[in-house]
């Protein structure tokens, strides 16, 4: 079972969604909830739970603040976030902290079931890495988990997941190491099989792909938000490396 904390402060709305939901149908238990987000941070920090749903704004501290503080503390959390239409520039600060989905408000029903079952199979994904015909495999087979790589490689991959919306480049991260450019390239190359300014440009679309899959975002909100500030630059290197344009590959999951 998946365990789940609801982060609310309209009493009503937050018990609405945690008496109509079927937790149990979802394999999930929601094993708390909190008025703000301040009182979710220390429930998150007491139960460790599996999913966070969190409204944006909220009195004393906002979702936002309270997810980034949750991220700093290494918390493995997936988080759903809770946003009016008015607020969604705001929410869009979330989406950098690794946010899996959000919701518009009022929620339609199925809205929130959807959400959690499709971050629950995200978890779960199938075991073959074939991609759709006609795409790329390689990026559909790109594995980004760093623990078989060596120290120094593992806190550049790190560094990235962290930094990957701004302008870095091998200079910036051996700088942060404190070795040698030259020494690092080589390195990252060799265990990774890819060179830095590549393996960013395939970690950024990577992101994207997974940000168009919700089509409530547009392309260029998905450019701005994995580190493209041209969104015609960014439609062409997506295209160049998976097959397909944002919004063909966005049309798919309409």
């Amino acid at each position: 079972m998946y365990r789940v904390i609801l982060v609310e402060d309209e009493s009503v709305v937050r018990k609405g969604i945690a008496l109509t939901t079927d937790w149990a149908a979802l394999g999930c238990e929601l094993i708390g909830e909190a008025a703000n987000g301040e009182e979710g941070l220390t429930l998150s920090l007491q139960l460790n739970p599996d999913i966070v749903i969190t409204d944006v704004k909220m009195p004393r501290m906002d979702g936002v603040e309270m997810i980034k503080k949750l991220r700093d503390t290494g918390s493995l959390s997936k988080f759903i976030i809770l946003t009016a239409h008015g607020d969604f520039k705001y929410a869009q600060s979330a989406l950098r902290l690794r946010v899996s989905d959000y919701l518009l408000k009022p929620l339609k029903d199925g809205d929130l079931e959807q959400a959690i079952s499709q971050l629950i199979a995200a978890q779960h994904p199938p075991s073959s890495k074939e991609p759709p015909p006609g795409l790329n495999p390689e990026i559909f087979s790109m594995d980004f988990n760093s623990d078989s790589f060596s120290g120094y490689v593992q806190e550049a991959l790190l560094f990235i997941s962290h930094h990957y919306i701004e302008d870095i480049n091998i200079s910036t991260i051996s700088r942060h190491l404190e070795i040698s450019e030259g020494y690092l390239s080589r390195i990252f190359r060799k265990e990774t099989g890819y060179t830095f300014s590549n393996y960013l440009i395939f970690y950024r679309i990577k992101l994207a792909m997974k940000l168009l899959e919700n089509c409530r975002i547009k392309v260029y909100e998905v450019a701005d938000q994995v580190g493209y500030s041209d969104t015609a630059y960014f439609s062409v290197q997506f295209k160049k490396i998976v097959g397909i344009s944002p919004s063909e590959y966005q049309d798919r999951y309409q």
